[in-house]
């Protein structure tokens, strides 16, 4: 497989941006799950979609690495310090840690705490015994990590907007679904030219 030129393979962009849905779905369903009682049937509804989309975020990461190893990145145009691009490396593997631990660690607090694993009408097997302590530990590891997440997340955003509008260069563009990109500089110069 090989990328678009100066775009990723279409199957990486699908993945990144599903990734970001689900992503979003998964911050939701916990920031609000408080509109409903504690133990109320919403309540638990959004914490059982919390956990089986946050598992989602797992099967689709799991799709995403063998895609980043096969596949080469586009070069970005004009090229940016090699600073830079090392510092993408770094934040770009973080995230990919992020999002293998995060659901990780939803599914080892759900075991500790002897509660079913549900995952769109399965249910997971347990990856460790019930025991209180250790679930409450997990649980706050999980919050701690779930709020360094919006950190990550949020940076990678800023700093595909700074390419974008301030550098100048194709960073966003490359990732961009074909529907939203901008004609190439060539092809807008053709378009507008004279006839």
């Amino acid at each position: 497989m090989k990328t678009q030129g100066k775009h990723y393979h279409p199957l990486q962009i699908g993945v990144h941006w599903l990734t970001l849905l689900l992503l979003i779905a998964v911050y939701a369903l916990i920031e609000l799950r408080d509109i409903y009682p504690k133990g109320s049937a919403g309540h638990e509804l959004m914490k059982t979609w919390h956990f089986m989309l946050g598992m989602a975020v797992l099967a689709v990461v799991l799709v995403r690495l063998p895609l980043r190893l096969a596949l080469q990145a586009p070069p970005i145009t004009p090229p940016p310090p090699a600073w830079q691009e090392q510092l993408a490396h770094a934040m770009h593997w973080a995230l990919y840690g992020f999002l293998i631990v995060m659901p990780l660690l939803g599914w080892l607090t759900l075991s500790a705490k002897g509660q079913p694993i549900p995952f769109f009408g399965l249910e997971l097997p347990a990856l460790m015994g019930p025991d209180r302590a250790t679930a409450k530990n997990l649980e706050g590891i999980h919050e701690l990590i779930g709020n360094l997440g919006f950190f990550l997340i949020g940076l990678h955003a800023v700093a595909a907007l700074w390419h974008h509008y301030f550098m100048r260069d194709d960073t966003l563009e490359r990732m961009l679904p074909l529907a939203t990109r901008q004609p190439e500089r060539g092809a807008q110069a053709r378009l507008h030219r004279p006839s």
